[in-house]
């Protein structure tokens, strides 16, 4: 069986803030993460990311970027290549289901998949081009990684203290702790991860997952499509957001149409708006070109990893928050909030942005990493030497 090639560098531009932390591949969507997508679809090293290092010189990169008109891709002419061999790469972007991994699985078969294999799948694959397309098709990923994750399995007895609707659309692993709350699985599935915990009086309309170890707490009341990643703890009013992992929002406020990354904590009471009272286009800033995208009717919160807000505070619709802020103030916090930022106007210190991402993660048994460390020095810049 042939190698899937994936590239990521046509665009992770595009999907800043998130990627400034993470390859593309670990962008969590759905379940599972596109990288445990594809090793579920088409097995263990069946796949590989290619290095820019390693792409073909003088070739274009397919990627939405290039390629997308809306989130439907249009065919290109030239496809990456892995230097190495000469087959095209397909970009790290796709969205990887059940009803494009099947036929990819069955292409590697016979071979590597030609430039002209890529472009067709390109035509009709969804394309998770700019950070809000993560919340926007997330229902169809949580749909998927579903029957993917129940295939051939059986789900644990739900306890008689759940009220439920549409209970064959309910799938709880082992050691996930419910008591006396509601699974509403009419509208699409509900997966309780390992170790998960909903606890009582929570209120859950699907399509909807909490990974290992996520937490939900008492009276929630979370609509689909949301996504509580490992650890996650969740309370207040959820709609369709996608919470990477080891965050938290475990108190009152509203947060919809949003994403966001590890290790960030909502202060009580937090809420975003994600409809303009004119309800009108909400544009939303571009990191990589210094310049506002439409993102729709619809956006919340984007928020990388290792960021934090104050009690009370008020995000205006479709604002962008980078890697490693402390957010407070008297004011509502502008719609761009660029890494390291430190409230109003000042600049984290870097070593107390270590010592307080070090803080956060051992509340939850974890430590810093020495990888960790190396992404956020290159981010913050020289002054760390």
């Amino acid at each position: 069986m042939a190698i899937l090639h994936l590239e990521e560098d046509s665009c992770k531009a595009d999907l800043l803030p998130f990627t400034a932390t993470r390859s593309v591949l670990d962008i969590r969507m759905g379940i599972l993460t596109l990288r445990e997508k594809w090793e579920r679809l088409l097995g263990p090293n069946q796949f590989q990311l290619v290095a820019a290092n390693r792409l073909a010189s003088g070739n274009r990169l397919a990627s939405g970027n290039r390629l997308a008109s809306g989130n439907r891709p249009v065919a290109d002419n030239q496809l990456a290549a892995d230097g190495s061999s000469g087959e095209p790469a397909l970009p790290a972007n796709v969205l990887p289901t059940e009803a494009i991994g099947g036929p990819i699985r069955e292409s590697l078969k016979k071979g590597p998949l030609t430039s002209g294999q890529i472009a067709e799948l390109l035509r009709t694959a969804t394309v998770i081009r700019y950070p809000w397309h993560i919340f926007q098709h997330n229902a169809e990923a949580l749909r998927s990684d579903f029957e993917i994750l129940r295939k051939d399995r059986r789900s644990q007895p739900i306890p008689e203290t759940v009220q439920t609707i549409h209970s064959d659309a309910i799938f709880i692993e082992e050691g996930a702790r419910l008591q006396h709350c509601l699974l509403n699985a009419s509208h699409g599935p509900v997966y309780i991860g390992r170790n998960a915990e909903i606890m009582e009086g929570s209120f859950i309309r699907g399509p909807f997952a909490a990974c290992e170890g996520a937490v939900v707490k008492m009276g929630a009341t979370i609509y689909g499509a949301t996504t509580l990643g490992p650890a996650v703890v969740a309370g207040g009013e959820v709609k369709n957001t996608v919470f990477f992992g080891y965050s938290n929002k475990g108190h009152d406020g509203y947060l919809g149409d949003s994403v966001i990354g590890e290790w960030c904590n909502l202060g009580a009471g937090t809420s975003a708006s994600n409809l303009k009272n004119n309800a009108g286009d909400i544009k939303v800033w571009h990191p990589a070109t210094n310049t506002t995208v439409s993102a729709g009717l619809k956006c919340g919160l984007l928020m990388a990893d290792y960021s934090r807000c104050a009690i009370n505070t008020g995000f205006n619709t479709g604002t962008v928050v980078g890697v490693c802020c402390n957010i407070y103030g008297p004011q509502p916090p502008p719609k761009y909030i660029p890494d390291f930022s430190w409230g109003p106007d000042q600049r984290y210190e870097w070593d107390k942005a270590l010592r307080d991402i070090d803080s956060w993660k051992k509340l939850k048994n974890q430590s810093l990493t020495d990888v960790e460390m190396l992404s956020l020095s290159h981010i913050f810049g020289p002054e760390t030497k």
